[in-house]
């Protein structure tokens, strides 16, 4: 009997578990099935607010010298006198001068000159006073008859003698004029780019001594596409006044600008890359009294020109627009709206007509789009704007 017992124990056990686990499994509920919503991409806006866009037309160009000059003797002569300033960057001032050649023989040649001119003066003062015998005489012989010849009276020995003076004052002249050209200046403030001349050497009539250019201006040649031109007014002929332009340049690490003015168009378009040259003149680019470099010709620069201002226009990041058409959120779905761009830059672009003050402009990208479809919105902050027009 014990032994029986050890056998239908473990087996009641067994039962009364089995039976237990089907007795709360029988009595337990089944959860509830609910449908998950499926939810749209998650994209961001920028709340659209009109402003007005005053437009920087932007180019690039290269510094040039306004005038550039070759310093070249009139007359010839040995090197006697050479201007400190006659080295490669140095600095002159208008009329000092530069080059002194030996001028003795031209001091010599006016004092012939001026001899020539007193020679001739008494000759004429002999002539007229011939003549005027000559005229006392015919007087006393012919009274109230004229002379039948100017020869009996000298009249063309007196216009001769006259003759010969203006000779010899021309001849003056042009001695002092030889004299003066021994002394080579310019009529501007300028700086030395290259120089060949030293005391001694022998200067030649049209040998090139030094190549300088003015430091009173300098000149920006920007291309730009003929649309660009719609934006700004620029001078049809020279001395017109254009719109103000800011020329850029970094040196040494730093970012430096100088004021400038739209000075004129060139004459032709160019053949090669079909852009018109637009020419941006720099007043006093040598004044570095306020810390700034000198702005050297043949520095590349940016160039920002002054356009007209444009109202009512939606700034957008760049990315934003889409063959035309922006994205907008509208009760959170996404509608394609097409747009008149008025103007893109490096990284905005200006919306005229196509949107309203408010409208949420999706700025994030998506793979496939269609007019309609369910979307969630985050707002963020609108792309900001420097004040050159174009995206900071």
């Amino acid at each position: 009997m014990p032994r029986l017992a050890k056998i239908l124990l473990p087996l009641a056990i067994v039962v009364v578990g089995v039976g237990a686990a089907v007795l709360l499994a029988s009595a337990r509920t089944a959860p509830e099935r609910s449908e998950q919503p499926a939810l749209g991409p998650l994209v961001e806006v920028v709340v659209a607010e009109p402003t007005e866009l005053p437009v920087g037309v932007r180019g690039h160009g290269e510094v040039a010298a306004k005038r550039t000059v070759n310093l070249v003797p009139e007359v010839s002569g040995r090197v006697v006198e050479v201007h400190p300033a006659m080295v490669a960057g140095g600095f002159f001032r208008a009329d000092v001068p530069l080059v002194s050649l030996d001028a003795r023989d031209y001091e010599l040649a006016v004092d012939r000159a001026r001899a020539a001119v007193a020679r001739t003066e008494v000759a004429l003062e002999r002539e007229r006073a011939e003549a005027d015998v000559a005229r006392q005489e015919w007087d006393e012989l012919h009274p109230g008859k004229a002379p039948p010849s100017g020869l009996v009276v000298r009249e063309p020995q007196v216009r001769q003698a006259e003759a010969e003076l203006e000779a010899a004052r021309a001849d003056l002249a042009v001695a002092e004029l030889n004299l003066e050209r021994t002394r080579l200046t310019l009529p501007f403030d300028g700086v030395v780019v290259s120089e060949n001349v030293d005391i001694g050497q022998f200067a030649t009539v049209g040998s090139v001594l030094a190549t300088v250019y003015s430091t009173d201006l300098v000149e920006v040649r920007v291309p730009l596409e003929d649309r660009e031109l719609a934006w700004f007014d620029a001078p049809l002929r020279p001395g017109g006044r254009g719109p103000e332009a800011t020329v850029i340049t970094r040196f040494a690490g730093e970012e430096h600008r100088w004021s400038g003015r739209v000075a004129r168009l060139e004459a032709e378009v160019d053949r090669t890359s079909r852009m018109i040259n637009v020419v941006v003149e720099v007043p006093r680019p040598f004044d570095v009294s306020d810390g700034r470099p000198p702005l050297l010709p043949g520095t590349f620069v940016d160039v920002v020109i002054d356009g007209r201002t444009v109202s009512s226009v939606v700034p957008v990041p760049r990315y934003a627009v889409h063959d035309g058409a922006v994205w907008v959120a509208e009760g959170g779905r996404l509608r394609i709206r097409p747009v008149e761009v008025v103007r893109s830059e490096r990284e905005t672009t200006w919306i005229g007509d196509g949107l309203s003050e408010g409208d949420e402009v999706i700025v994030s990208p998506l793979d496939a789009v269609t007019d309609g479809m369910e979307i969630r919105t985050i707002a963020t902050e609108p792309a900001a704007v420097d004040a050159d027009g174009g995206a900071a």
